[in-house]
Parts: C-alpha cells; structure tokens; sequence
C-alpha cells in the first residue's frame, strides 16, 4: 500500500508537504499492531462490498487517532485515499474510463487544500461527501460533479412536466481552483447528458442544484457578469432559504467564521458578502431546476 500511496500523490501532484504528512500517517498506522489490523479490515470490508457503511468506516478510522497520535480530519482524508486503488478496479469493472477515474478522485485533493485553508490541517472535514464517488454514483464530468437522483419536487415548463419520481441529474460545484464560466459549464452539462443518457432514458434531461449559490438574494448582489450570477441564472429557483448563523462562510472564505472584521475583503463576492453581513443580512442557499 504505501508503494501505491507514494504513485497516487505523485501522478495526483500533492504538495511534498501533503505527501509527506500522510505517508507519516499511514507509517504510524502500520506500525501500531491494533491500528493496523483494524486498518486492514476496513479496506477489505469496501474491498468485498462496495455498497458497505462507509460514511461508519470512516469514523471507524477516525476513532484510530488517539492511538497514533494524529488529527481524526487526516486520517478521514487517508481512509479515502488508500479506498482508490479497490475504487479503480471497480470503475474498470464497470468499463468506466481511467480518466473518469483520475478526475473524479481529484476531489480528495480539493478538499485536502480547502482543509488546510481552513483549519491548517492536512485532511478533511467533510470526508462524508466523498461517500457516493466510491459507490461509483457520482462523477466529475468536466468542470462540474453530477449524479442521478429522484426530483421529489413537482414542475412544469414549456410541456416538460416532472413529478417527485422523475430521474433527474444532480450538479455539484466542487472547489477546483479554476473559473466557474460559462463555456466550462457548458461543456460539462453536455459531459453529463451523454454520460447518464441510458440511466434518464428518452425522459427530458433536468437538471437540479441545491447551493448557496442558488441564494436569490445574489440577483442584487452580484453584478450580472458575475459567473456566480450567470450559474444561478440557468435554475428556476423552487426553494430557498436563510442559514441561522454564519457557520457556512467557510465557503467563501477559507476560515471560519469569528466575526466579519476577520472576513478577506479581496474579491467581488466576499466584498458583497462582507457588506451583506455588516448590514445585517444573512447567507443562504437555493433549490433550482432548469432544464437542458
């Protein structure tokens, strides 16, 4: 396993720093006997089984931190990433591409980064997300992730009517450090009506977004030339909201939340954002559909 940990950080580009640390990590793990044994068994519990708990294998793993002596976030992150070399030889079986693959597992890397932006930990936070991507149900196709899941919702336009049992296809918006504009995600949304054609059928490709970028309020905020603005603008919106705090500004500023004066102040959003909160506004998050 580290001989393949050692490929994986190298063809992935993680920093000598980032590699560094986790290959440290999975050194302590091999050598404290329980850890390792324990270590073992989850990956041969996904090995057997690809549709096993993996959101409560990961926290299987977490609870190894005390004993080696390292954060519960990198050890998460770890558990993933020795996951890919099973995950890739389920995506062959199932004749999906090595490129695919490579693009899809890229997102363990972003949300290494956005760790340690946040916390100045090398891991992640939110290793739950990456739970479908080794159930090989949802993919990054171009610039965006997608997955098919029921509406749940009701809706009708231009004669296209889709009921909470229509097969849509979910979008994500995974923190890649590139643009998010408009020819991007075109070509995504083209990747992705391609690619999940036999699982929709002749049904009309939808497709739908929960995210604060969705957030209504962005129609005043952001300018229209904003990607933030035009992405939003593809969706109907059919639910939004308010957050009661501000815990989900991590995700506009690479730190949480202390207070807005704290707050980077170098972008047009942030600087919308910041305004907002010294106003009294609140964050928030949209539902939308649009269909293709």
């Amino acid at each position: 396993m580290r001989a393949y940990l050692e490929q994986f950080f190298e063809e992935y580009g993680y920093s000598e720093r980032d590699t560094g640390e986790l290959l440290r990590a999975y050194d302590a793990i091999v050598a404290n006997g329980v850890a390792k044994e324990t270590w073992e068994a989850l990956l041969d519990t996904y090995a057997a089984d690809i549709n096993c708990d993996l959101a409560q294998m990961q926290e299987r793993a977490a609870e190894l931190s005390t004993a080696v002596k390292l954060h519960p976030y990198t050890l998460k992150l770890l558990f993933y990433i020795c996951l890919t070399r099973q995950a890739k030889v389920c995506y062959a079986a199932r004749g999906l591409s090595d490129t695919l693959f490579y693009d899809t597992m890229m997102d363990l890397k972003y949300k290494l980064i956005e760790c340690r932006e946040v916390y100045g930990i090398c891991g992640s936070f939110v290793c739950s997300w990456f739970v479908r991507f080794f159930k090989l149900t949802r993919f990054a196709l171009g610039r965006l992730q997608f997955e098919v899941d029921p509406f749940r919702h009701s809706y009708e336009k231009n004669g296209v009517v889709l009921t909470p049992e229509s097969r849509v296809i979910n979008v994500h918006i995974p923190r890649t450090g590139t643009p998010m504009d408009e020819a991007s995600c075109n070509e995504a949304f083209r990747l992705a009506k391609a690619f999940f054609a036999s699982e929709i059928g002749n049904a009309p490709t939808a497709f739908v977004c929960h995210s604060w970028l969705l957030f209504p309020q962005h129609e005043t905020m952001l300018s229209e030339t904003s990607n933030v603005y035009k992405f939003m603008k593809r969706f109907d919106i059919l639910e939004s909201g308010e957050y009661e705090n501000l815990s989900e500004l991590w995700r506009l500023f690479d730190r949480p939340f202390i207070s807005v004066d704290n707050l980077p102040y170098d972008s047009s959003l942030r600087r919308a954002y910041v305004d907002r909160i010294k106003g009294g506004g609140k964050t928030g998050w949209g539902y939308g559909v649009f269909l293709y």
